[in-house]
């Protein structure tokens, strides 16, 4: 079977979801378990964008080694020279250059002649091959660029040193049809074109992401682009865990390998939308929790009798197991450890004496402990960053009733390290319990989203929180667990808030870039 290379760009598209903000622990959380899951390439971010973005992806790149790592520029000097600066240490340090093709991209984006186009993205190609091995170049808005001008472009940035040729569909526009064609008509144009892999990237404004992918596949692709659980800008991109199980299943008919660890698919989808706050739909295909479940009578009975007559992927192939209940509150330290490593994730002896210590406290509450529980705790130490001096909330108390007015009492600690403490009221309970937060916090806070999800099923279940806050102005993501949902509430928010003092002094907002 042919192999086909997946490149991930979780954490520079992905990223670019509108309401995700990631800080570099999670990104370096997710990057590890995409190096478990066996992409080929990961792209780490775009190094030039902010100072945050530089340092998440030099850390990325000095840490992952079994994955390739690459970093977007755009095609200047200045990017590929930051860009070298984060990815040196990489094992094997690439290169993503980016220029637009299509006729309404250079008249009224860029405002340059296809023939400086071309120029521009020759001269970029050659001064990153000076320091670059692996020189990745794309073709913005390809699905809308004339193709002449792209096998002509695609012929000189190959000489000029490109070794992979990426034909984004940017806008979601194409069909399975015209997109083949397009890459087909490369194929028998450009001379040099056996010179190169070629790469497709494709986003699901139309819903075709996957489809789109798979049949650039069928006409010579040999690298797939993409996102786990399909998150990235408007509708998204092409969702890897679904090309790369749809060419599994039908290999019969597909005759071609991802090489990704199908098994790592569940672990992936459950980091990614635990730490973005993008939570997977339920009917979502290959990772949704009704990929697997059964409610028609008839087919109850046929799965019953055999599994294949309605499920053609079974749930362990992607790594979805039994919730099997394992750890109480009398489970021991060593215990704990050895579930906790299980899980590939490292942590300090201090951090695992805090996840141990909010796990028993969790026992105290609820009797029996899923894996997803200890998960959501490790990957809240794991990924939380550490503040000189932030926001601690000390005690609260929110009195609710249909006859009586909600009302939170907060005590709060600040980051000058006083205690203050007020109430407020509100409509609901944890409106009450926001408004005095904010009330407390001297930033100016408008809540701009809040979702609240339970980790697990049944009445004892712990409870995730996810918040973004306009925290002076810019937009951060919080997130927060606790077996009530109130202080899970109250966590996210001041989690959000705690993120923006980590930051302020140094993130300036990232730069959304199209590719």
């Amino acid at each position: 079977m042919s192999r086909i290379k997946i490149f991930d760009t979780t954490l520079r598209d992905g990223e670019q979801s509108p309401g995700v903000n990631l800080n570099k622990l999670e990104k370096l959380e997710i990057a590890k378990q995409l190096e478990r899951l066996g992409v080929d390439i990961m792209e780490a971010g775009f190094p030039a964008s902010s100072k945050g973005d530089f340092q998440a992806v030099k850390l990325i790149a000095d840490t992952i080694k079994d994955t390739s790592v690459t970093g977007l520029a755009r095609t200047t000097k200045g990017d590929i020279d930051t860009a070298w600066e984060a990815l040196k240490g990489a094992a094997e340090p690439r290169l993503h250059l980016f220029l637009a093709t299509s006729p309404i991209h250079m008249t009224y984006k860029l405002k340059i002649t296809p023939e400086q186009v071309i120029e521009q993205s020759v001269n970029m190609v050659s001064y990153a091959k000076q320091r670059f091995p692996q020189i990745e170049w794309s073709a913005e808005d390809a699905t809308r660029s004339d193709w002449n001008f792209l096998a002509q472009i695609i012929e000189k940035v190959i000489d000029a040193g490109a070794t992979v040729i990426n034909l984004p569909d940017t806008v979601g526009y194409t069909t399975p049809a015209e997109y083949g064609k397009m890459f087909h008509f490369i194929r028998e144009t450009v001379p040099n074109i056996d010179r190169v892999s070629l790469s497709c990237h494709c986003h699901d404004d139309l819903g075709m992401a996957v489809a789109n992918s798979i049949a650039a596949v069928e006409n010579g692709v040999t690298q797939v682009e993409g996102t786990i659980n399909g998150i990235g800008e408007r509708a998204g991109n092409a969702a890897l865990e679904e090309v790369a199980v749809a060419l599994k299943i039908r290999s019969d008919y597909y005759q071609y390998d991802t090489g990704l660890k199908l098994d790592e698919i569940k672990r992936s989808s459950d980091l990614i939308s635990k730490l973005t706050g993008m939570y997977v739909q339920a009917n979502k295909a290959i990772i949704g929790r009704n990929a697997f479940a059964h409610e028609s009578g008839i087919h109850q009975d046929g799965v019953l009798k055999n599994t294949e007559t309605y499920e053609i992927i079974t749930p362990e192939l992607v790594g979805v197991n039994s919730n099997t209940l394992f750890l109480g509150k009398h489970s021991g330290r060593h215990a704990f450890k050895d579930k906790v490593e299980s899980f590939g994730i490292e942590l300090t002896d201090d951090q695992l004496k805090e996840a141990f210590q909010r796990f028993k406290q969790l026992t105290d509450h609820k009797k029996e402990v899923t894996d997803d529980d200890i998960y959501t705790i490790v990957m809240e130490i794991k990924t939380e960053a550490q503040a000189v001096s932030k926001y601690e909330l000390k005690s609260f108390q929110v009195q609710y009733g249909q006859a009586t007015i909600p009302t939170a009492t907060v005590s709060l600690v600040t980051p000058q390290g006083k205690t203050l403490q007020t109430a407020c009221t509100g409509k609901g309970s944890v409106e009450a319990l926001y408004n005095t937060l904010s009330t407390l916090i001297e930033e100016e806070l408008k809540l701009l989203d809040y979702q609240l999800n339970s980790v697990g099923g049944g009445k004892d279940a712990l409870a995730e929180s996810h918040v973004q806050l306009s925290v002076n102005g810019e937009a951060m993501n919080g997130r927060g667990s606790a077996q009530d949902v109130l202080e899970a509430s109250a966590n996210a928010y001041l989690n959000a808030v705690n993120r923006y003092i980590i930051t302020k002094q140094s993130v300036k907002p990232k730069e959304v870039v199209k590719q």
